[in-house]
């Protein structure tokens, strides 16, 4: 890790470095001259300083053991024991990266009355299920998981610790890993391993315009979240023997500064995630009442229709039905995407569908990168076409779709 260092005895104190500086990052405080937590490592400084009192110098890092953490853990996610299909996804891709390094894999099961549920982890292969439960684990709460969470890692000291990218992940992997000092990537989209255990972390970056690969090589365990339906979901293995080991944790440790006084279950609406057909719109739309023709081919099909953010932005379709980074990520038997260009942001979070059409009147459309199936034409024209060859029921275009 680089820094900026101050030769207090070559500086003439010429203020040339803190009127240069364009982050405000450099001041003056008794008859010094001192960095403080706005720079931005432009190193214009060192250009202007006509003494060369400031300098980029590497310091050193301190490297964790890796030999001393292995095995990966995986996060489960549940509500009222009901286990959530991220975490059997999460143990998917665990069983894909522990084969490579040879390592166990192992879950942490947080809550209360889970014991008979822990029992089903064990049929995809887990070699090991932590259980902590305990009344006062029945709701979640961060700062109590937390410390179970925690506790679990000093005892399992795992290389790896993968937790789904939902909104209980998003609240409890960033207040773990800060206890380990430790790295954390967000919303990953691909993960891979190296031979030194150090874990390859490959999510979108820079606003969708690269495919970021993120590496922790100094501190362990290495913390990833995953987006539900990115990776594919662990196959069961009969008679797999792993143990369940139920886990304690002090009182103190159990107290919470959060009060849970009621909860309301939320209504279940069908969520675009759980569709095996979608039709989906983009900006190749021109009017809101053009997503009824989409939704008539997609009620044809059996699916529901989605969209892309630019429609959610204008106020065209609620943003439960955008598909990409900031909405959700998709996995469908069948995808017809219509007007789509095929941003990354997009295609990162659908690209794992069974079967992906393509309609986009620009041939060069990114969208058709990805796509199994392409048509280079007018969604006005085609998209009714469809819709009528359905109703004629088509026996060549249905056996297509089926």
């Amino acid at each position: 890790m680089k820094k900026l260092v101050i030769y207090h005895e070559k500086c003439s104190l010429c203020n040339k470095c803190v009127q240069a500086c364009p982050f405000n990052a450099i001041e003056l405080k008794n008859n010094r001259i001192e960095i403080n937590s706005a720079c931005k490592m432009c190193r214009i400084c060192i250009k202007n300083c006509p003494e060369k009192a400031i300098s980029l110098v590497e310091s050193q890092r301190t490297m964790v053991d890796k030999n001393q953490w292995k095995g990966i853990l995986v996060y489960v996610e549940h509500f009222n024991g009901d286990i959530h299909p991220v975490t059997l996804e999460l143990i998917g891709k665990a069983k894909e990266l522990a084969a490579k390094l040879g390592h166990s894999i192992s879950c942490v099961f947080i809550g209360d009355n889970i014991h008979s549920k822990a029992k089903e982890l064990l049929n995809y292969g887990v070699d090991k299920v932590y259980v902590y439960q305990h009344e006062e684990l029945k709701h979640y709460r961060a700062d109590v998981y937390a410390n179970a969470f925690e506790d679990c890692i000093l005892k399992a000291k795992p290389s790896i610790v993968l937790v789904g990218a939902t909104l209980v992940g998003r609240s409890l992997a960033p207040r773990v890993s800060v206890r380990f000092r430790t790295g954390l990537t967000a919303d990953c989209t691909s993960l891979e391993v190296r031979d030194n255990t150090d874990l390859v972390q490959i999510r979108p970056a820079f606003g969708g315009n690269i495919m970021a690969q993120i590496i922790t090589p100094y501190t362990r365990p290495q913390f990833a979240t995953v987006r539900y339906k990115i990776m594919n979901r662990a196959e069961c293995v009969p008679g797999y023997k792993g143990t369940i080991e139920i886990c304690s944790i002090s009182p103190s440790q159990l107290e919470s500064r959060i009060k849970v006084l009621d909860t309301v279950p939320k209504e279940k609406l069908p969520s675009i995630s759980d569709a095996d057909v979608l039709v989906a719109g983009g900006r190749g739309l021109k009017n809101k009442k053009d997503l009824d023709m989409l939704g008539e081919l997609a009620s044809l099909l059996g699916g529901q229709v989605a969209v892309t953010r630019p429609l959610v932005e204008a106020g065209w379709a609620h943003y439960t039905q955008q598909i990409g980074l900031s909405g959700r990520t998709v996995k469908p038997k069948l995808i017809i995407t219509c007007g789509i260009s095929g941003a990354i942001q997009f295609t990162a979070c659908m690209s794992g569908s069974d079967h992906i059409f393509a309609i986009n009147i620009d041939k060069n459309a990114q969208i058709f990168k990805v796509a199994h199936y392409g048509i280079v034409g007018d969604l006005y024209q085609i998209v009714p076409e469809l819709i009528n060859r359905i109703k004629k029921g088509d026996e060549s275009l249905c056996n297509i779709i089926r």
